[in-house]
């Protein structure tokens, strides 16, 4: 089955992620895995040491949901070239996690579907994915680097800018 749009779930709903040991009392069965695989990288012992004076931030400007493969799939940009031209000399946070459980109540559409039944009216929806629900002005995704590395950081989360949803900006703060 095929990706639904992404507008389908921007909108941010009430996070219901019920997930009962008990079999009855649960309407999720499974919870979809999140495809988020790291949420810190590169040189976290400089980070804890306080070795980094900036910190560069992509900010979300709205309030919204993202799925979890758009955020993979900026993670892997950001991650591949910071790798590429800092080599190691920064750290990458990751600071939204996917939690809220995303529904779909499959209708019949196609070649003979004409006749729809209207059972399940109010069907609760069978899972497909999960999403990060994220609040107007928070930080998605980080960088800690020194000052000659903040024009380089700047360039790679201007790139990755395309794979997110919504509107955007990039921050750039001195650490205490």
């Amino acid at each position: 089955m095929t990706l639904r749009k992404g507008h389908c779930y921007t909108k941010v709903k009430r996070a219901y992620t019920r997930k009962s040991k008990v079999k009855s009392k649960s309407y999720i069965k499974t919870i979809p895995p999140n495809k988020v695989a790291k949420y810190m990288m590169g040189d976290v012992a400089g980070f804890y040491n306080k070795k980094y004076k900036y910190e560069v931030s992509l900010v979300i400007l709205d309030s919204m949901q993202m799925r979890d493969n758009s955020i993979e799939a900026a993670r892997q940009q950001i991650h591949r070239h910071l790798e590429a031209k800092l080599k190691g000399g920064c750290f990458f946070l990751l600071r939204a996690y996917p939690h809220h459980i995303l529904r779909e109540h499959r209708m019949l559409t196609g070649a003979g579907a004409d006749r729809m039944s209207s059972g399940m009216a109010h069907s609760f929806g069978q899972a497909i994915g999960v999403a990060a629900q994220i609040k107007a002005n928070s930080k998605l995704f980080s960088v800690f680097c020194q000052e000659p590395g903040i024009p380089i950081v700047r360039t790679i989360l201007a790139d990755a800018k395309t794979k997110i949803p919504g509107r955007k900006s990039i921050l750039v703060e001195k650490v205490n």
